[in-house]
């Protein structure tokens, strides 16, 4: 669960909670003295027998509640705000989806192919309806390229169409989308976007896809990379009595494309955390953050804590706190 972020609009407010300290330091110095010029009756344990006792919490829960309320009360003059993520209706993102050989592999089930099918499936059913979506699908060159829109059957008939073939040109399929999304612009700006790159193997052929997130990165377009596989992954030889070739991911490429992209990199071993991993995407992707004002939440506290404190002091000593 993301962490609630509270800032404050009047900070110097704040320095009134420093009267709390010194409103319990002059009740304890009005108790002491009252202590001191107390008159002494004699048959005191009897007249507590007859009378009863009252218990501790009772005598000090009015002033706890009335300080609660003062300093709820302060934090309400400071104009609390808190963070909170609202859709940025005009963002796109574009999944690149790698179809390479490799992606045959069947380490997750039924392969990596599918279980990445799968999961950009239910990517574009959690992503808000208004955010773009584009696509690119890649293995020697991108093979298949769709600008973000928000139609989203235009993605939906390039993922069903992923064959597995072909080799890795991953830097191609980056600069592709980049360049899709540098062309989508309204009322000439681009709005807000990011990549989600889906890859199990190392770059083969092409332009290095580190440079390439680079100028990503530049043009403020974060890459969300996953890695798919396990490293001890193969995939049959098409060469007759051939020993299978290995396919593992290459995890550290794909963090270094995050990082240089200030995207975030993730690595998954089967297909129910890659959907997990998608359905966070979606739901993150496509947001920006707003400053929301709760002022009305403290102020409303404070005062249904004095009221109480107020309550309780009526309710045992008959006088308010």
């Amino acid at each position: 669960m993301t962490p609630l972020a509270i800032s404050f609009e009047t900070p110097v407010a704040l320095v009134g909670l420093a009267l709390i300290p010194m409103v319990l330091l002059l009740q304890r110095a009005f108790h002491r003295r009252a202590q001191r010029y107390a008159v002494r009756y004699t048959a005191v344990p009897t007249l507590r027998a007859v009378i009863g006792t009252t218990p501790a919490w009772r005598r000090h829960l009015p002033a706890a509640l009335a300080l609660l309320a003062m300093a709820t009360l302060i934090f309400a003059l400071a104009k609390p705000n808190r963070t909170v993520a609202v859709p940025a209706e005009q963002a796109s993102v574009v999944l690149v989806t790698d179809h390479s050989r490799s992606m045959m592999a069947t380490d997750v089930s039924p392969s990596r192919l599918e279980a990445a099918r799968d999961a950009a499936l239910r990517f574009l059913q959690k992503v808000p309806g208004p955010v773009r979506v584009g696509a690119v699908a890649y293995s020697d060159a991108p093979d298949a390229v769709q600008t973000p829109t928000t139609r989203r059957d235009d993605v939906r008939r390039i993922i069903n169409g992923l064959v597995a073939d072909g080799s890795t040109a991953t830097g191609d399929a980056l600069a592709a989308a980049l360049e899709g999304i540098s062309r989508d612009r309204k009322n000439g700006r681009r709005p807000p976007a990011a990549i989600v790159l889906l890859s199990d193997g190392k770059t083969t052929t092409g332009r290095d896809p580190v440079q390439v997130a680079r100028q990503a990165g530049r043009a403020k377009v974060p890459i969300f990379t996953v890695a798919l596989g396990t490293p001890g992954a193969t995939i049959p030889n098409p060469y007759p009595y051939a020993s299978p070739l290995p396919v593992p991911p290459d995890p550290v490429t794909l963090r270094r494309i995050a990082s240089e992209s200030k995207g975030r990199a993730y690595t998954v071993e089967d297909a129910g955390e890659l959907s997990t991993i998608y359905q966070r995407l979606g739901s993150s992707i496509g947001t920006r953050k707003r400053q929301q004002e709760i002022t009305a939440v403290f102020a409303i506290g404070g005062l249904v804590l004095l009221a109480g404190a107020a309550a309780a002091s009526l309710r045992w000593s008959g006088r308010l706190p």
